[in-house]
């Protein structure tokens, strides 16, 4: 029997709540994560350590039955110690699977690694495989990583290079929590809440890989009409030609920002994009994807200040 589009969100909103026992507050984060693995994207989570990114990965992988794996990213780490190695065992050579070979991978502190360790995401990440000594081997489905990094702290890290930041559908800014907020958080940890135990904290299993697949199938169905590829090409091309970059949104970025549309509106409960949906998902899907002129840094400029530009200069359709 084929599950109805509300049903399949329906299901969704039950894995929100599952993750809200455990996450207090990160409304955004959840439903920008939640939409990257509606459309097989990664995600990319920005913020100062203690803001609860591995716990709202960790709750949420458990509330969806998937598997989970956490690499804690190093400057000595090494590409085998992600995505596997040749053994020698019982007088023959044979595949150990790296960490990569998961769900839900969390690539925590990517930025403190070199970029040869990052590069070993690189396939991972666009083919959904591993090559070893010349052979493919097919990662799980679904396949997402989510890698965090710290904002502040820039002794002994390595910062991403374009190629690898494009690849992210999103990267999210994992904000502080508001004084009510923490309240909450610090009455919690005072009534016995353990972190590192969410089982204990009563997240269950609302949901599986097949529930994900279905609401895929869904999103794939949502209505696009052609103002709004055009809308979108505009977008993209806008950024291009802003003085104020010395790189524009790719192909690739124009894409994930379709994909990206069509999971808020389905999410929203519509059949079909409309350019709120686009506006919404522009910051998160684009502002990686942007490298700024080293002066318009200097002057405090940022990623989202160019996108706010571009949103306000390019005209919506009605």
């Amino acid at each position: 029997m084929t599950t109805d589009a509300a049903t399949s969100r329906q299901t969704l909103a039950n894995v929100r709540e599952e993750v809200a026992k455990v996450v207090v507050g990160q409304d955004g984060v959840v439903s920008g994560v939640m939409t990257a693995l509606l459309v097989r994207g990664h995600v990319l989570l920005e913020g100062v350590p203690g803001v609860a990114k591995t716990l709202l990965v960790k709750t949420l992988s458990a509330a969806l039955n998937l598997e989970f794996a956490r690499v804690q990213f190093t400057p000595d780490l090494m590409p085998s110690d992600v995505v596997g190695q040749l053994v020698y065992e019982g007088g023959e050579f044979r595949f150990r699977e790296g960490p990569v070979f998961t769900n839900l991978l969390l690539a925590d502190e990517i930025n403190r690694t070199p970029a040869k360790t990052q590069a070993a995401l690189l396939e991972s990440m666009e083919e959904r495989q591993v090559s070893v000594e010349g052979q493919a081997r097919p990662l799980p489905d679904p396949f997402i990583v989510v890698a965090t990094q710290n904002p502040v702290e820039y002794e002994g890290t390595y910062p991403l290079p374009e190629a690898q930041l494009d690849r992210f559908l999103f990267k999210l800014q994992v904000p502080y929590p508001s004084a009510d907020q923490e309240r909450g958080i610090l009455g919690r940890h005072h009534r016995g809440f353990d972190p590192h135990d969410v089982a204990g904290a009563g997240v269950t299993p609302v949901a599986t890989a097949d529930d994900l697949a279905v609401a895929r199938q869904h999103v794939q169905a949502v209505a696009v009409e052609e103002p709004i590829i055009n809308y979108i090409v505009d977008l993209v091309r806008a950024t291009r030609q802003s003085p104020s970059v010395n790189l524009g949104v790719s192909p690739r970025g124009a894409t994930a920002l379709l994909h990206a549309a069509k999971a808020w509106a389905f999410l929203a409960g519509r059949t079909f994009v409309t350019p709120d949906e686009v506006k919404a998902v522009a910051k998160p899907a684009l502002r990686h994807r942007l490298a700024l002129r080293p002066e318009v840094e200097m002057e405090g400029g940022t990623a989202d200040g160019v996108l706010d530009a571009v949103l306000a200069a390019v005209p919506a359709p009605r």
